[in-house]
């Protein structure tokens, strides 16, 4: 059985990430995320989620290093994070209710996805190396 990736970007600008608040499925919607989505077959994790940055927040990212460690959904599907950088477009929510930047002094108090939460050592972590 092939393993399923699904890939997420952490766009940190200064002292502040950038996150996404989901419009679907249900049971999700309205909870907070990183944005990504399904890496192709034959597609790199870099490739893919520079696709699902620019067909959900219209940007164009440069793909950098990995962000805390890979998060298994199911047997076969595995959520992997990246930091991003805003490389050119205009930042708007596509496929998502609404964005926000929030500061490190936020991330505990959002309503995340379960398994983005898994991340949130992490994210504390870039974004105070980002706000240096």
């Amino acid at each position: 059985m092939t393993e399923q990736i699904v890939v997420a970007g952490a766009l940190i600008a200064g002292a502040a990430l950038l996150v996404a608040q989901r419009e679907r499925p249900p049971e999700l919607a309205g909870m907070w995320e990183l944005p990504g989505g399904k890496v192709a077959p034959g597609e790199s994790d870099a490739a893919a989620l520079a696709r699902e940055l620019r067909e959900e927040l219209g940007i164009d990212v440069t793909v950098g290093a990995r962000l805390g460690d890979d998060i298994a959904l199911s047997a076969t599907t595995v959520l992997r994070a990246y930091l991003v950088t805003q490389t050119g477009g205009d930042l708007r929510p596509l496929d998502h209710r609404a964005l926000r930047w929030v500061r490190r002094d936020e991330l505990d108090d959002l309503a995340w996805v379960p398994a983005d939460r898994a991340w949130l050592g992490a994210l504390t972590q870039a974004l105070r190396d980002g706000a240096r």
